[in-house]
């Protein structure tokens, strides 16, 4: 049976819902889980965890836990990266230091100056990750989790030849909210959806196999269900397909919602809905107050969780990562939107950048699927994305300061707030700030300062 491996396994709820969807599939009993992350303390809390729920189920899955990340990935046969470098103290510069040059970032991961830097950290450890496994494990999957999924995807890509595919929720999480927004039940609905992580579109969305967009089209001017959802339906109303990322997020990829305080506040006051509180409709840095929070609860959930008479209870999340596992190991097809290169995928996109689309699975592994060309304006909107990403990934892969400036100066959002050299002066700061997570730049910093 295989060996799954969690590196940065103190998430203790993403390690929960995985490893609880591990325990639903019968035929992975005897598999052989091993967590690894680097704060012991956390560590320790969650293997308590994972031992009880297995324990719970008796069930024969094996649950190992280190600190020393080798052991862990030595005869892995799937890796589980879910990391945050520099943890809440990077984060937080992410998200303060662009605001004091007005750039409001939502949640500062994927793209910006925030979703740069994230890259830049990750990308320092995923490399030498990849390089382990190379010698360890050459020929593990790696299931990538870690945001920005598409610059790190891109960057692994070119730097080793793992297998590797990047998982996202958003995907499937879009298609439950838009069986919501039309009336249907969750099974009845289907769809094709395809594009780059945060920035894939519904190229397809049916209801009993005919076409669901029509039907969106009305209830979106119903004004209850427009608030729950604005960015995402001004898009669709001005873009004629539904996007991937929630509108909190999907804000920051675009010049349009945040650019000054008077569009930032309309962008506020056009939710209606309250559901996604930790965004704080809108405003900047409210899924960091969010972090903080759930920070200031871990040690507290994990002991109350264990403290329980009552059984941990398990129920098979949409995450894709026990799935690919479960196709691979028995053979049984399955189909995932994954994060790959583009390899002649969406035609109309740069050849090698990474790519979200529909994939197939089976005991052959993870398959992509060809999509062909994107509508002409969603591939525009993607590329202005895509642009960004890859003067980043090619600055980590060369060490090159020059390109992560340039990198930051086509940010769709800070394009459209910042001149030329606010931007420089505030991606020095950022260089400045996050010297000790950014190994890769320390030739340039140690001549700079």
């Amino acid at each position: 049976m295989p060996k799954i491996t969690f590196i940065g396994a103190g998430s203790a709820v993403f390690t929960r819902n995985l490893l609880g969807d591990l325990l639903t599939y019968p035929e992975l009993a005897g598999s052989r889980v091993c967590l690894m992350d680097i704060d012991a303390k956390r560590l320790g809390m969650v293997e308590a965890l994972a031992k009880r729920m297995v324990e719970e189920r008796k069930s024969n899955l094996s649950i190992q836990a280190t600190t020393d990340r080798r052991e862990a990935l030595r005869d892995a046969d799937y890796v589980i990266i879910t990391i945050q470098v520099g943890g809440l103290e990077a984060y937080k510069q992410d998200i303060e230091i662009p605001q004091r040059y007005g750039v409001e970032q939502c949640v500062g991961d994927t793209m910006g100056p925030g979703g740069v830097f994230r890259g830049l950290r990750h990308l320092a450890v995923i490399e030498e990750i990849a390089r382990e496994l190379e010698e360890l494990s050459p020929d593990a999957l790696i299931l990538q989790y870690t945001n920005p999924m598409a610059m790190i995807g891109w960057a692994l890509s070119e730097l080793s030849p793992l297998k590797t595919v990047g998982l996202c929720h958003s995907v499937q999480g879009t298609a439950e909210e838009l069986a919501g927004y039309i009336g249907a039940p969750d099974e009845e609905i289907s769809y094709w959806v395809a594009g780059i992580n945060h920035v894939a579109w519904f190229l397809k969305f049916e209801w009993k196999g005919e076409d669901a967009y029509p039907l969106l089209f009305e209830k979106m001017k119903d004004q209850r269900i427009y608030g729950q959802d604005p960015v995402r339906f001004d898009l669709l109303r001005h873009f004629q397909y539904f996007v991937t990322e929630s509108s909190g997020h999907a804000s920051e990829y675009y010049p349009y919602f945040r650019k000054n305080k008077a569009s930032l506040e309309k962008l506020v006051s056009s939710f209606t809905d309250r559901k996604s509180a930790w965004f704080d409709f809108g405003r900047s840095g409210g899924y960091l107050r969010h972090c903080y929070h759930e920070a200031e609860h871990y040690e507290t959930d994990i002991t109350d969780m264990l403290s329980r008479e009552e059984m941990i209870e398990i129920r098979r999340s949409r995450e894709y990562g026990a799935q690919i596992i479960h196709g691979i190991e028995t053979n049984q097809l399955k189909r995932i939107n994954g994060n790959v290169r583009n390899t002649g995928l969406i035609t109309n996109l740069p050849e090698g950048c990474c790519v979200e689309v529909p994939c197939l699975v089976d005991q052959s592994g993870v398959q992509p699927c060809h999509v062909g060309s994107l509508p002409p304006q969603l591939a525009a909107l993607i590329r202005t994305n895509v642009n960004m990403q890859e003067l980043a990934v090619w600055g980590h892969i060369h060490r090159d300061k020059d390109l992560i400036y340039q990198a930051i100066k086509m940010d769709p959002l800070t394009s459209a707030v910042c001149s030329l050299d606010e931007v420089d002066s505030l991606v020095g700061e950022m260089f400045a700030a996050q010297a000790e997570w950014l190994p890769q730049f320390n030739k340039w910093l140690a001549t700079s300062s």
